[in-house]
């Protein structure tokens, strides 16, 4: 499934640019063009809402005050104010950051992506221990995998990326999605060397239960756990 962000901001030109480069990088994006209509939004349950302060009817530090108590996702503020009282009332209200236009795109992306990873440590934080799938049992104190209670070696690095597509079953991530949540965006490196970690997780995988599949690769998109 597909992070999705809501935009809330009355400058539609400003919107479509964000809403065309969020998508390109895979988010589901909705929009709101004023503080009303961000409330008729909250049933498509957003990972992260961006709320410009300025806006009509209700602008996005009384959205944010209004909103807070029934949202859990991260809430990023646009403004041109740029004073520190402004960023201080911004935070108090609920507000996890402060955006100053005009902005970069990259800027905002950067952050964004620091935001969803830090909601995904959180979750992690309330996961069960010990996951099962089956005979497959995933213990994340140890950072071990095993099948019918005996272990399967697995590297450091290739735990994560199996634990990624572990907790997501079913999910298609690509090579670059995994590069990005498992190295970070600023990594250096190539979403090739996916491949190779991926090879090694399922030679191991076939050495303990060579009956079974358990990550498969959808053609021309990327890779995910079978749980059927």
């Amino acid at each position: 499934m597909r992070e999705k962000i809501l935009i809330a901001d009355d400058e539609r030109d400003i919107v479509g640019f964000m809403r065309d480069a969020l998508q390109d990088d895979g988010y589901e994006v909705s929009v709101a063009y004023d503080g009303k209509e961000v409330f008729d939004r909250l049933g498509e349950t957003p990972d992260l809402i961006i709320l410009d302060i300025m806006m009509p009817h209700l602008d996005g530090l009384e959205v944010c005050q209004a909103i807070r108590d029934r949202v859990s996702c991260p809430i990023l503020f646009l403004s041109a104010r740029s004073n520190e009282a402004d960023r201080i009332q911004g935070l108090a209200v609920g507000g996890d950051d402060y955006i100053v236009k005009p902005f970069s795109m990259q800027e905002l992306k950067a952050r964004i992506r620091a935001h969803l990873r830090r909601e995904q440590r959180s979750h992690l934080d309330h996961q069960p221990k010990l996951l099962h799938h089956g005979d497959l049992t995933m213990d994340l104190d140890s950072h071990q995998v095993f099948y019918q209670n005996l272990p399967i070696p697995l590297t450091s690095r290739e735990f994560e990326l199996f634990r990624l597509l572990f907790m997501h079953p079913n999910q298609v991530f690509s090579r670059e999605q995994i590069y990005e949540k498992i190295w970070g965006f600023d990594a250096e490196g190539e979403a090739a060397t996916i491949t190779e970690h991926i090879k090694n997780i399922r030679a191991k995988l076939a050495c303990a239960a060579p009956e079974k599949t358990f990550v498969t690769t959808v053609w021309g998109v990327g890779y995910r756990f079978e749980r059927k």
